[in-house]
């Protein structure tokens, strides 16, 4: 069969015939047509503006162009700003926060049929002239960073040459970044009044209500319109293991859960570190670590060996979250909780981008209660305490962070366990009603559930030292079990320790039995 009939065949729409004729690719979403459409449609209605202010419609002709569009991760947004670029009478200019991520779409522009070129900060004037002559000699997407677009000269060359199309990726960034140490973020709206395309698009995978506001005021003075698809990844399954000693629990995920594995660090020292115990532990070439203080050749390099590794680790910080697209990624282990809900479902989705169930495993600890228990309830920094101290559905927490759609849960430790109660029920036909305990009691008694435990049944016998001790031969017992290692230290008992102290579960008693531990009088909810 011949291409043409072949794409003709699969559709009459000139829209989906692009997509196939360019990139292979046969359906495209109903969240990707409309994104399309939006750009395309908007883009007529600039271009001959001056007929529907005739028709009395120029009163909305600003937001017509402006939209934020919110796509879940892996849902293909890059199409939604490459095929109009196909199909515009000019260039697009796309906006990316990482350099990293730059490189990975012209790379991916290349094995296609768009022409891209790049603006980075160090090139040189030769350099920039010969990505002008390529523009005019018709590349299709300009690609750039923030910080790169505050040249006022280049600003201007950019101007000259027509862009139709503005989009910029990872737009919560805006928001995220753009007060913190990206301020160029700040300046976006700046370059967008300069340029002044027909079209603007911001596009996100995650984003609240308030941080859609802010996005909303820097990039279009709060005047866009929203798009937004349906924001529960349905193949993501969210989990909440509790453990003190985070470092140890991880170990035994990497064993029990399947890999390709991230494990996200809050720290650089962290990713090394975790690694190192990786290492360790399996065997060198296991897990390898990833973060913004690498070389480029040190990311390039491990960027590779992740993409192609079926079975490795990977301990990175928040630097990978947007930059390599590796489809087949079946665990995702938080060390410490992201800072709101967008980011923590941002970095979660990296898991399963080829449709494929994939576990969202956040690590959390009395520690961690500790400090989120400041932010004030509701807060979008409280949405990650709630999610991992709920005893109903996790996904809907989320969603209700992002201000979307109730859902009914496809998957969470707390719904899994309520549903598999009620199949036991069924097939033991038990039907009494009960009220429901908390199922990950159950599931997942953690290391300072444990040494929680032992001092509740033995009020005022274990001293501090002696907790530690016990605890230290209980999990070494459990990691030999599944390791076949101990991997338990004295440092790490201390630790659980300190955090059931710190966050007022246990006491030491200063009377009859003083030096001993006993329940806090003013007991915590577990």
């Amino acid at each position: 069969m011949e291409i043409q009939d072949e794409i003709e065949e699969i559709s009459d729409d000139f829209v989906t015939q692009t997509a196939y004729k360019n990139f292979g690719i046969k359906y495209l979403y109903p969240w990707q047509r409309l994104v399309v459409a939006n750009i395309l449609e908007a883009y007529e209605y600039q271009k001959n503006l001056a007929d529907y202010e005739d028709e009395g419609d120029a009163d909305d002709s600003f937001c017509k162009g402006r939209q934020i569009v919110l796509l879940p991760t892996g849902a293909g947004k890059s199409l939604c700003f490459q095929i109009p670029a196909l199909l515009l009478d000019g260039p697009s200019l796309i906006i990316y926060p990482l350099l990293a991520l730059m490189t990975d779409q012209q790379r991916r522009m290349e094995e296609g049929s768009l022409r891209s070129v790049t603006f980075r900060g160090g090139q040189s004037e030769e350099e920039r002239d010969e990505n002008f002559q390529k523009i005019r000699e018709g590349a299709q997407i300009i690609l750039a960073n923030p910080e790169v677009l505050q040249s006022d000269k280049l600003l201007a060359r950019l101007k000259e040459v027509g862009i139709k199309h503005i989009a910029i990726d990872e737009a919560h960034c805006v928001s995220e970044w753009g007060d913190s140490f990206r301020p160029a973020y700040l300046g976006l709206g700046k370059v967008i009044k300069e340029i002044n395309p027909p079209v603007i698009t911001a596009f996100t995978a995650t984003a609240s209500p308030e941080v859609l506001s802010r996005v909303a005021e820097i990039l279009f003075d709060g005047l866009a319109h929203v798009v937004r698809s349906e924001s529960d990844r349905k193949n993501i399954i969210y989990y909440v293991r509790y453990a003190a000693a985070k470092k140890k629990e991880a170990l035994v995920l990497a064993r029990t859960e399947q890999r390709p594995m991230i494990i996200f660090c809050g720290t650089r020292n962290k990713t090394e570190d975790m690694a190192r115990e990786l290492n360790v532990c399996f065997g060198d070439g296991t897990a390898r670590f990833y973060h913004a203080g690498l070389e480029k050749s040190e990311k390039d390099e491990i960027e590779k060996w992740f993409y192609n590794s079926k079975d490795g680790v990977l301990c990175a910080t928040c630097a990978y979250g947007m930059g390599v697209d590796k489809k087949d990624i079946k665990t995702v282990v938080h060390l410490e909780a992201s800072a709101t809900a967008e980011a923590y479902i941002q970095e979660a989705g990296r898991g399963g981008r080829d449709g494929s169930v994939a576990k969202a495993i956040l690590l959390w600890s009395p520690e961690d209660s500790l400090n989120y228990s400041v932010f004030k309830k509701g807060s979008r920094e409280a949405a990650l305490r709630e999610f991992a101290e709920t005893t109903t559905c996790r996904r809907q927490v989320l969603l209700d962070a992002l201000g979307a759609e109730q859902a009914v849960c496809s998957g969470c430790d707390l719904c899994d366990a309520r549903r598999a109660e009620a199949e036991q029920q069924k097939r033991t036909q038990k039907f009494t009603l009960k009220k429901f305990s908390h199922p990950n009691k159950k599931i997942n008694i953690s290391d300072w559930q444990q040494a929680y435990e032992i001092i509740r049944k033995a009020r005022n016998f274990y001293s501090e030292d002696d907790i530690e001790a016990e605890l230290f031969e209980r999990m070494n017992e459990r990691t030999r079990r599944i390791l076949g290692l101990n991997i338990w230290t004295h440092k790490d008992t201390v630790e659980v320790v300190k955090q059931l102290k710190d966050s007022g579960r246990i006491e030491l008693d200063n009377f009859l039995w003083k030096g001993r531990l006993r329940i806090s009088r003013k007991k915590k909810k577990m």
